[in-house]
């Protein structure tokens, strides 16, 4: 069989990682595979299955449109109109689809060839822009104007951003592209967006839950000389992980705690860029993105307690490489990032309330947290062998 991956990265960051791991599973198996991106560097063992479907400048115009026009996923359309063509070429039996925002690809151009493809589509989502006029994250402000219909929309400063407000049109052209495609199946990381997407105009879609995984032979407990490297010998570490940092991650919240925690307790954040390591407060020690995922592994196996302080999240991986590290979580009560805690151990808080991280981590104080984690069920095997069942119905 011959499938075909569309995806803003192929084989790096989380989305773009997701469809090499599952290209490669299906290559072992002997299918013809090929990931379609939009953007950024592809590793080079997969840089002969990878198809780039514009260029920097057609990427710069979309992002121009975008920000003057609130115009995101209506833009390149010479490049989509190319693509397509590569497509009819290749004749795929799957096409599987994952973020199809991020300034590369358009919706119309490419929804219109879906409806009469006849291709079997899988369409997996790890946000919520596919059905809102706007945001990527309205969970973030817990805004639910999507549901009927987006109007004034109050995120025009965060991605994608723009300086007028069509939310509201843009709300009805993607519905009337997204729904009615034939052979159309929804796949959500977490519960929490099944739900979502069952309030809104995809609600008619078979949606299903699979959840994302992680390799749990290199995310386990590891020895390492981290605390002695950062003399952290006698703290309590507590850690943030994110590939990008910004307030959406809850940056600012990790500084406020900083401020108002005892010296014994220290913060760790890594993925920060060089700026903002040359910018943290003195009382947060930060980390540029680490080399190798086996150098996290080790961090994480020496942090007492990960803090995921998003704003808004899916299913988030880090919470998975941190419990299967051995070192629980505490989360804000955010997307589906309580789904992992509820089922395995670790500590919820409700969103903003740095009270009550504070008063939890205090409590803590160190001791360890007591973990019921299922390494067999969050392995990245678990969630290929469920997409493989997905791929291979009917």
């Amino acid at each position: 069989m011959k499938f075909l991956f569309i995806n803003v990265v192929s084989g790096i960051k989380s989305t773009g990682r997701i469809c090499s791991d599952l290209a490669d599973k299906l290559i072992e198996q002997g299918h013809d595979v090929r990931i379609a991106y939009g953007r950024g560097e592809v590793p080079i063992e997969y840089k002969d299955i990878s198809y780039r479907i514009g260029f920097d400048l057609d990427v710069y115009t979309h992002v121009f449109k975008s920000r003057i026009f609130d115009a995101s996923g209506f833009g390149s359309k010479f490049v989509t109109l190319r693509f397509i063509d590569r497509i009819k070429d290749y004749d795929p039996d799957v096409i599987h689809l994952h973020n199809i925002h991020g300034y590369y690809i358009n919706i119309k151009v490419l929804f219109d060839y879906l409806k009469i493809s006849g291709k079997k589509i899988i369409w997996t989502l790890h946000d919520c822009w596919s059905f809102t006029g706007h945001t990527a994250y309205c969970d973030s402000i817990n805004c639910t104007r999507w549901v009927d219909g987006c109007y004034n929309c109050p995120l025009l400063n965060e991605y994608p951003k723009s300086c007028i407000d069509r939310s509201n049109q843009n709300w009805n052209k993607k519905k009337s592209i997204f729904i009615n495609t034939p052979n159309l199946t929804i796949v959500t990381p977490s519960l929490w967006l099944k739900n979502m997407v069952k309030k809104s105009y995809l609600k008619d879609y078979r949606t299903i839950v699979i959840n994302n995984g992680i390799n749990t032979n290199i995310f386990k407990k590891s020895d390492s000389e981290f605390r002695e490297e950062y003399k952290l010998e006698n703290e309590i570490i507590l850690l943030g992980v994110a590939t990008a940092w910004d307030k959406n991650k809850g940056l600012l919240d990790y500084y406020e705690l900083a401020d108002k925690l005892d010296s014994n307790f220290k913060i760790v954040l890594v993925g920060l860029s060089e700026e903002q390591c040359n910018n943290l407060p003195s009382n947060i020690i930060g980390i540029k993105k680490t080399d190798t995922v086996g150098e996290l592994a080790k961090i994480y196996s020496e942090a007492d307690l990960l803090l995921n302080l998003s704003y808004c999240e899916n299913y988030p991986t880090v919470n998975i490489e941190s419990m299967a590290c051995g070192t629980p979580v505490l989360t804000y009560k955010t997307g589906g990032s309580p789904e992992i805690i509820e089922k395995y151990g670790g500590i919820i808080v409700d969103k903003f309330d740095i009270d009550s991280v504070i008063n939890e981590v205090k409590a803590l104080g160190g001791k360890h947290i007591e973990l019921n984690f299922d390494r067999q069920e969050n392995d990245i095997k678990y969630m290929i062998k469920n997409y493989m069942m997905l791929y291979e119905e009917g």
